[in-house]
């Protein structure tokens, strides 16, 4: 059995802490569940984390923060909140964790030092009282406190805020959850990516947005469309809770036709699709370390019809090109600056 996440295992050196039901707001590895007695809720915003949560005895998983009506107020006796990678999500899982447990009832926080625990520590006892760090160990901090401001009611609808985007004459208002990517700006590759979908528009109506976030090039592409009297149906994929939860607020503001759906890659897509666009959350690992790219382009090649087009924007620096032509066939750049580049591939047809 591999290792738990070093935030798991510094919180396991100090089960004397996990007392009674328990919130674990934000785990990583359901490893960590086993070893927890009491039980409780275990909430994750990562869909494929969430497929290993569910069906545990004694335990309630919860896909992102949007509670069900048997997550209710006070029903736990402490709550572990892990610090996130993004800092704006933290205010939202500190709240979660008020909201679960009981008043007066133990708060946990636990982290990585490179990802701000000593700073995340100081948000945290504005909520907790006074807070105080108990272990330090393997690059992590844990911190507890008291919940003497529970929360009695928690609904993330109130969390959500929404931001207008323009580009290429298409204007529309996009859904936003702390920790989502991009959360108040359209990005500069997305951004670059549209232009192109604007000047070489696709000739598939029904498509697939991976890494759809919070539904930007879908409602953009709805927009489009409407200009230039077509009507695309969009589907949607991501695998963060926060991305589906704003995808389908966006698509629903904008008229959008298509499915948003939950997947850790495209593991969960079923059927194909005639084009597949995305702007693709893997752009910054080592510049050589390809395997989750090629594990993507693998599935794009089984999700796209024969002659389906691809069109993915990605950091210039990566290998995409070689890669795209290795699985799909010849490709195009329909544009590129020093920081992006856009490819156009299409899936060869068996002869």
């Amino acid at each position: 059995m591999s290792a738990l996440p070093n935030t798991h295992e510094v919180l396991l050196r100090n089960s004397h802490l996990l007392a009674g039901r328990l919130a674990l707001v934000g785990v990583s590895d359901a490893g960590l569940l086993a070893k927890c007695s009491g039980g409780g809720v275990a909430i994750t915003e990562h869909a494929g984390v969430y497929t290993t949560l569910t069906n545990l005895a004694g335990w309630q998983a919860c896909f992102g923060y949007q509670l069900e009506p048997e997550q209710g107020a006070g029903q736990v006796d402490s709550a572990v909140v892990f610090v996130p990678k993004v800092r704006a999500e933290l205010e939202l899982r500190l709240a979660v964790a008020r909201y679960l447990a009981k008043p007066g009832g133990a708060l946990i926080l636990v982290g990585e030092k490179k990802e701000g625990v000593a700073s995340a520590a100081r948000q945290f006892a504005s909520v907790s009282g006074e807070a105080v760090k108990i272990d330090s160990a393997r690059h992590c901090q844990l911190w507890t406190g008291m919940n003497e401001q529970p929360l009695t009611s928690f609904k993330l609808d109130d969390w959500v805020s929404w931001n207008r985007v323009s580009c290429a004459g298409t204007d529309l208002d996009v859904a936003g959850l702390p920790g989502i990517f991009s959360q108040a700006k359209l990005d500069d590759g997305t951004r670059m990516l549209l232009q192109t979908l604007s000047d070489q528009p696709l000739r598939a109506q029904r498509l697939l947005d991976f890494a759809c976030g919070a539904g930007v090039i879908g409602a953009w592409l709805h927009g489009d469309g409407k200009r230039h009297n077509r009507s695309p149906v969009i589907d949607g994929v991501d695998v963060q809770a926060q991305a589906i939860f704003c995808a389908r607020k966006t698509y629903q503001a904008a008229g959008v036709a298509g499915e948003i759906f939950a997947s850790d890659g495209l593991a969960a897509a079923k059927g194909r699709w005639p084009a597949i666009v995305t702007n693709p959350p893997f752009h910054t690992g080592v510049k050589t370390d390809t395997s989750m790219t090629e594990q993507f382009l693998l599935q794009v090649a089984a999700h796209l019809e024969p002659g389906g087009e691809l069109r993915l924007v990605a950091n210039s620096f990566l290998p995409y090109e070689a890669l795209i032509a290795r699985y799909l066939g010849p490709v195009a750049r329909l544009a590129e600056d020093r920081r992006f580049t856009v490819y156009q591939a299409f899936k060869a047809r068996r002869g």
